[in-house]
C-alpha cells in the first residue's frame, strides 16, 4: 500500500471512528451531520465524500465494522464454551461483561439503532443480529451436552433468547455506568453478573431436559 492509500484509508477510519465514538456519547446517528463527523475527525467536509456517497453509506460500512467486533468476541466465548465445560457458563458471562466495559460503543450503536434512524441501517443491524444468532446456533450445536436437541429450530430459539439476554444485560451495565454512584458501581456490576450467570444456568437446566416430544405442563 502506498503512503497516498494508507492516508486515505487513516482518513476513513477516522470518519468510522468520529461517528461511533459520538454514538458512544449518546447521539442517534441519524441526527449527525457529515460536517459534524468530519469536524471531530479532524478533516475539512469536503474529504467525506472522498470515502462515502452519503451518511447511509457510512452507517452501513460501521454496521459491518461493530458486527465484526461482536463476533470476534462471541467466537472466543465459542472457544472458552467448548473448552472449559467445568466454569464455562461464569465464564463466558465475565468475558461479555469485560468486553462490554472495554468496547461499549459497538453495543450502543447496535442498541440505538436497531429501532430507530435509517430502514437500510435497521434492516442491516438486524441482519448482522441474524447472523451472530445463526454463528451461536452452530456453536450451541456442536456441544456435547446438547447433543439430544435434534431439530435446528429449537437450537436457534435458543440462540435468540440468549442474544436478547445479551443485549439487555449491554443496555443495562451502561445505564448503571450512567446513574449509580461511584462508591455503589461495583457491587451492583457485580450483582448484574450473578444475575445473569443465574438466567443462563436455569435456562440451560431446562435444555438439558428438554423434550420436543413431552406433553407442555
Amino acid at each position: 500500500m502506498s503512503i497516498r492509500d494508507e492516508r486515505k484509508q487513516q482518513s476513513r477510519q477516522a470518519l468510522l471512528d468520529a461517528a461511533l465514538a459520538l454514538s458512544g456519547q449518546g447521539r442517534a446517528f441519524s441526527s449527525m451531520s457529515l460536517r459534524e463527523i468530519a469536524k471531530a475527525a479532524n478533516l475539512v467536509p469536503t474529504a467525506f465524500y472522498r470515502h462515502f456517497s452519503d451518511m447511509d453509506e457510512l452507517g452501513l460500512e460501521l454496521v459491518d465494522q461493530t458486527a465484526l467486533q461482536l463476533k470476534q468476541m462471541q467466537y472466543q466465548m465459542g472457544q472458552v464454551f467448548q473448552h472449559q465445560p467445568n466454569t464455562r457458563i461464569q465464564n463466558c458471562i465475565h468475558l461479555l461483561f469485560q468486553h462490554i466495559q472495554m468496547h461499549p460503543e459497538p453495543w450502543i450503536f447496535f442498541i440505538a439503532e436497531r429501532w430507530g434512524g435509517s430502514a437500510r441501517l435497521r434492516y442491516a443491524i438486524q441482519r448482522e443480529i441474524q447472523y451472530l444468532t445463526a454463528d451461536l446456533s452452530a456453536d450451541l450445536g456442536r456441544t456435547q451436552t446438547l447433543n439430544h436437541i435434534h431439530l435446528q429450530h429449537d437450537l436457534q430459539v435458543l440462540s435468540q433468547i440468549l442474544m436478547s439476554l445479551a443485549f439487555n444485560w449491554a443496555m443495562t451495565w451502561m445505564d448503571l455506568q450512567r446513574s449509580v454512584a461511584t462508591e455503589e458501581l461495583g457491587a451492583q456490576q457485580e450483582q448484574l453478573k450473578l444475575s445473569a450467570i443465574t438466567q443462563v444456568q436455569l435456562l440451560f437446566r431446562g435444555i438439558l431436559h428438554w423434550d420436543r416430544n413431552q406433553p407442555s405442563v
